[in-house]
């Protein structure tokens, strides 16, 4: 018969290696969703939670910076009240913002309105209808209550760099 003190014993360094397997599942399982330099010798499991820690920060960064980015094209301000970061659009109503990008014959125009402001977008299409322009595609998405248009166009090939600038200035005056 056996011993109740070796009994508890063998419990106990049973519980302690499943522990240990468990954890190294755990680093193992951490490990794989780090991406690696292509290293030859194994790294120690203190070296794998140091490279983990370093790419979760990593990460952080990358995504505070999206946010930031995010933010900026949405037409939010950030403002700072100790640790919380608070994003306001203003008074509630978006001033509509329009970018418009000329490439040779080409014109993309960016859009970003509210969403009290859609007519804007039809104004849009039928000013670059009366100008001529062909529009090759058009198409939005909504965040929010922010609708970001993109509309892709073509000009004529006759069309001059005084007639991209009338356009284009037509354009930011009907929008503004």
């Amino acid at each position: 018969m056996e011993n109740p003190s070796s009994s508890s014993r063998n419990d106990r360094k049973t519980i302690e290696r499943n522990r240990r397997n468990q954890m190294k599942a755990l680093y193992s399982q951490l490990n794989s969703l780090v991406p690696h330099q292509n290293s030859r010798e194994p790294a120690s499991v203190a070296d794998q939670l140091y490279e983990a820690e370093n790419y979760i920060k990593k990460l952080q960064i990358s995504l505070e910076k999206l946010k930031e980015r995010k933010d900026s094209l949405m037409g939010i301000q950030r403002s700072f009240t100790g640790n919380n970061c608070v994003g306001t659009s203003g008074t509630g109503t978006r001033l509509p913002q329009i970018e418009i990008h000329e490439n040779d014959l080409a014109l993309e125009i960016v859009l970003i309105t509210g969403l009290d402001r859609q007519f804007i977008f039809t104004e849009t299409i039928r000013v670059l209808y009366e100008e001529g322009v062909e529009i090759v595609n058009a198409s939005f998405s909504v965040v929010q209550d922010t609708v970001f248009h993109t509309i892709h166009s073509k000009l004529e090939e006759s069309a001059s760099g005084n007639e991209v600038a009338r356009i284009s200035e037509r354009l930011r005056r009907f929008v503004v």
